[in-house]
C-alpha cells in the first residue's frame, strides 16, 4: 500500500485508527482459553468487529513470542486472516527490530518476504546500515522510531548535543538521507502533545504512528492539533483501551464499540481539518 493508497483508505473510512493486537493470552476472556488457538481465537474476533472502523492493524511481537512457537503461529494465521479477509487494512509489525546490516536483512527478509507485511518498526540507534536492509523493498514501509510516547523516552530521545539540537530531531534529519515520506513513516507518541510542532518543522510531509491514546492517556485532540497535515499523516493507535475494553463473552461487541466511538472522533477531526 503507498502513501496515496493509504490516504485514500483514510478519506474513505474516515478514519485514521490504528487497532493494536497486544494479545496477551493471560488477560483474553477465559472462554477463549478452551479453543485450540486461543489468541488467534481473540484475534480474528477483535479483528472481525474492528475492521469497519480502523485502516491499520498493529501485532505486537513481544505478545506472539512470548509463547514460543505457539505464538509465532498465532502471529502468522492473524497476520494472513487480515490479508486475505480484509485487504484494504494496513499491517504493521511492531517487532522494533535493528541490528548490525546482515542481521536486519534477516528480520527485512521475514517481515517482508516471508510474511508479506506492509510496515515494520524499527529502531535507529545502530545507524545506517541498520535501516537500510528494510528499506531496499519496494512498497514496503520502515516506521523509525524517533520520540515515543514511554517516560523513559526522556532519558535519550531529547538529550541535546552542544548545538542544541535533540536526539530525536538528529533521528528525523539523518534519516531523511536514507529514506523519504513514500517509504519511511515515525513512531511519534500521543503523550508528546505540543512536540508534534517541533517535529513537523522537520518532517512535514511524513506519516506519523502515534501510540499513546487511551490506557496511556495520550490525546487525540492534541496529536491532531500539532500532528495532522493536509493528508492527514497520522496513524493512530489504540490498543489496550479497545481489546480489553470487556472480558465477558461481550467482548468483541465492546471493542467494536470503542473502535466506533474513536472512529466519529477522528472523522470529526477530519472535518475540522478539511481533508474530508
Amino acid at each position: 500500500m503507498n502513501k496515496q493508497q493509504l490516504f485514500e483508505n483514510i478519506k474513505r473510512k474516515q478514519s485514521f485508527l490504528c487497532v493494536g493486537l497486544d494479545t496477551d493470552i493471560k488477560k483474553i476472556p477465559e472462554h477463549l482459553l478452551k479453543e485450540e488457538d486461543p489468541v488467534f481465537a481473540f484475534n480474528k474476533a477483535i479483528i472481525d468487529a474492528t475492521a469497519p472502523y480502523c485502516i491499520a492493524y498493529k501485532p505486537n511481537l513481544a505478545f506472539y513470542e512470548s509463547m514460543g512457537v505457539k505464538g509465532w503461529i498465532a502471529f502468522e494465521k492473524t497476520v494472513e486472516y487480515i490479508k486475505k479477509n480484509y485487504p484494504d487494512q494496513f499491517i504493521i509489525a511492531d517487532a522494533k527490530r535493528g541490528d548490525i546490516g546482515n542481521t536486519s536483512a534477516m528480520y527485512a527478509r521475514t517481515f517482508f518476504e516471508e510474511l508479506d507485511i506492509d510496515a515494520v518498526t524499527v529502531a535507529p540507534y545502530m545507524g545506517e546500515d541498520s535501516v537500510t536492509p528494510f528499506l531496499t523493498y519496494e512498497k514496503k514501509w520502515v516506521i523509525l522510531l524517533a520520540l515515543t510516547s514511554n517516560k523513559g523516552s526522556h532519558d535519550f530521545q531529547l538529550t541535546e548535543d552542544k548545538a542544541g539540537e535533540r536526539l530525536f530531531e538528529k533521528v528525523l534529519r539523518k534519516s531523511q538521507e536514507w529514506a523519504n515520506d513514500q517509504n519511511m513513516m515515525y513512531v511519534v507518541g500521543a503523550t508528546q502533545g505540543k512536540m508534534f510542532e517541533d517535529i513537523r518543522k522537520i518532517v512535514p510531509e511524513h506519516f506519523l504512528l502515534v501510540p499513546g491514546i487511551g490506557a496511556q492517556g495520550g490525546s487525540l485532540e492534541e496529536a491532531c492539533k500539532y500532528g495532522m497535515n493536509s493528508k492527514c499523516g497520522l496513524i493512530v493507535n489504540s490498543s489496550r483501551a479497545i481489546i480489553y475494553a470487556d472480558k465477558s463473552e461481550a467482548f468483541a461487541q465492546a471493542a467494536k464499540n470503542e473502535a466506533e466511538k474513536v472512529q466519529k472522533q477522528m472523522a470529526e477531526q477530519l472535518k475540522a481539518a478539511h481533508i474530508i
